[in-house]
């Protein structure tokens, strides 16, 4: 691209590329490396979250040097940084995972400081585990310059008994094992070959729901979320968003003028039809308030509601991210629901084109089951679903892919930690009907509002999946399946209902109606919250703290500041 489209005097890095006064900058420019010209291009920040905490991350170095190589030729100067990551995987089933929904926002936090503090003029961002994903399109969204996402890419299913597996078959064996139906070498094989490659988790869990997300609302390529993290023909996608940033930056398409109501909206469907991570009911109020857009949980269950379920994926379906890779991706999920009118083809994307032009040599295969026609759908609603209720007066959420028990009646079992709850499902000490509440879990009690996998999971691997239901003020993986409710807004830590039951409430749930119900009268609440006295949490000091200080319901994203309401002044404008 030739470099004189590009006017310094308008760009963020003339603050420190140029005049006189800016001799002690360039000085410290030319330390590195960087040519006379080069400083004098746009800066590009080009921002992993590469680590060795898991497969997750681990490919992202290779692809940010070709990102860059694709800055460079598009005349531009490609600066590399990278920012934490918490794995979830790792973080799972302990006190690690408070710290999970806590690192979105820093990194988000992170991201915004290195670009105003080094004035970047754009920014490339790749993503591989599940909270990075939504941070780094929090931070695009926030600064609001040209800047294109990539997700790092999907590991490889492992094989398993000539079965493809993924890392939750192992959570879920660790149920089945403590129940007696698997056998320690059993267990040991298959946390042996569950992951066999770098890349995130293969099913629709949280990080891929939110790649596909990336597509959907148009701040990625088209087709760059499918390709698994191993292949080398995801560096295609990494060099071509490198050089649709330049692009982005010549025509000034910035996040804003791409992530629109009618984007948020598109993305609701995607994680509709796909079965997605209830996880998306946080992520996407949490990047609309980023824009000053009102979309909150209950907007986002609206969607799902008249979705249709297209996408035969894990964990309540039968395929991995790989497999919808190999039949066309993203772009031929959207093509369907294009076609049957359930997206806005008009939005804007970071290729310069509509939804609409993007899809428009895009055929849908006949010869494949991973994607369902929208008019021949799995199920003719979302296979996630928002609940409301004297229980959830602010709402809650429930993946229901794959599920065929839709409404649930029993008596409350409740306990104040996951911790508690896992103890007693591990020994099973609990009865079919059951319905588990794990309070003191949200945003603010946890706080962290910590997902519950690991008891989900055993309960599957006990074979009583649908046989008791679990509710709670915190989260679920994208991999949990079974009766279980998440994000009870309020949550017990602001004084919510779920902080009042007691043992022995009648609570009823009902997915086709969308209510979530305990059976006390006006009165007994009342009496209830007049005696109520919060949690206190074992955090009284450092980050997850100064998070709780902050932190938002889950309704509106569990946010941790005013976003684009509050602004004064957009970074990209200095």
């Amino acid at each position: 691209m030739d470099t004189k489209v590009f006017d310094k005097s308008r760009l963020p890095s003339r603050h420190v590329t140029e005049g006189p006064e800016r001799a002690p900058h360039r000085s410290f420019l030319y330390a590195m490396g960087l040519t006379e010209e080069e400083i004098h291009r746009p800066l590009v920040g080009v921002v992993t979250c590469w680590n060795e905490t898991a497969p997750c991350n681990i490919t992202l170095k290779r692809q940010s040097a070709v990102a860059k190589e694709g800055v460079n030729t598009a005349g531009g100067t490609p600066r590399e940084f990278t920012t934490i990551t918490v794995t979830d995987g790792i973080a799972m089933g302990h006190e690690g995972m408070k710290s999970s929904l806590v690192s979105r926002d820093l990194i988000s936090d992170s991201v915004e400081l290195t670009m105003r503090g080094h004035c970047y003029d754009a920014m490339v961002g790749i993503a591989g585990c599940d909270k990075s994903l939504p941070g780094l399109m929090m931070s695009m969204v926030r600064l609001n310059v040209p800047s294109v996402f990539m997700y790092g890419g999907s590991i490889l299913p492992g094989r398993f008994k000539d079965r493809d597996v993924t890392v939750v078959d192992v959570y879920e064996a660790v149920g089945e094992h403590f129940a007696g139906k698997m056998s320690d070498e059993d267990l040991h094989e298959l946390e042996c070959v569950a992951c066999p490659s770098g890349g995130s988790c293969g099913g629709q869990f949280t990080a891929n729901t939110m790649a596909c997300v990336s597509e959907a609302i148009g701040l990625a390529l088209p087709g760059s979320a499918g390709t698994p993290a191993v292949y080398e023909s995801r560096d295609e996608y990494a060099r071509a968003s490198g050089e649709a940033v330049m692009a982005c930056l010549a025509k000034g398409i910035r996040p804003r003028d791409i992530v629109t109501r009618k984007a948020l909206e598109n993305a609701a469907v995607i994680v509709a039809a796909t079965g997605g991570s209830t996880n998306a009911g946080l992520h996407l109020p949490a990047i609309a308030n980023e824009a000053g857009i009102e979309f909150d949980l209950l907007d986002v269950c609206e969607i799902f509601k008249k979705t249709p379920y297209i996408a035969d994926l894990k964990p309540g379906g039968k395929y991995v991210a790989k497999d919808m890779h190999e039949v066309g991706g993203v772009p031929v999920l959207m093509k369907t629901l294009l076609d049957a009118g359930y997206l806005h083809g008009d939005c804007l994307t970071v290729s310069g084109k509509s939804i609409a032009e993007n899809l428009a040599d895009v055929t849908f295969p006949e010869d494949q089951d991973v994607i369902y026609p929208a008019t021949k759908p799995i199920t003719p609603t979302g296979g996630v679903v928002g609940l409301t209720g004297n229980l959830a007066p602010d709402g809650a959420i429930v993946k229901i892919a794959g599920m065929k028990t839709l409404k649930h009646t029993g008596p409350a079992r409740v306990f104040e930690c996951e911790e508690d709850c896992f103890e007693a499902v591990l020994k099973e000490n609990y009865a079919e009907g059951d319905v588990l509440v794990i309070r003191n879990e949200g945003p603010r009690g946890g706080p962290g509002m910590r997902e519950m996998l690991s008891t989900t999971a055993a309960l599957y691997g006990q074979g009583v999946g649908e046989k008791v239901a679990l509710i709670t003020d915190g989260r679920f993986s994208g991999g949990t399946r079974g009766f279980c409710v998440g994000h009870i807004n309020p949550e017990a830590a602001t004084g919510g209902p779920i902080g009042l039951l007691k043992d022995g409430d009648i609570i009823t749930i009902d997915a086709v109606a969308g209510t979530i119900d305990a059976d006390l009268s006006d009165e007994e609440w009342e009496k209830r919250r007049k005696a109520y006295k919060p949690h206190k949490n074992n955090y009284q000091s450092g980050a997850l703290w100064r998070y709780a200080q902050t932190v938002g319901e889950a309704r509106r994203g569990a946010i941790t500041h005013p976003g684009a309401h509050g602004e004064s002044h957009v970074f990209t404008d200095i």
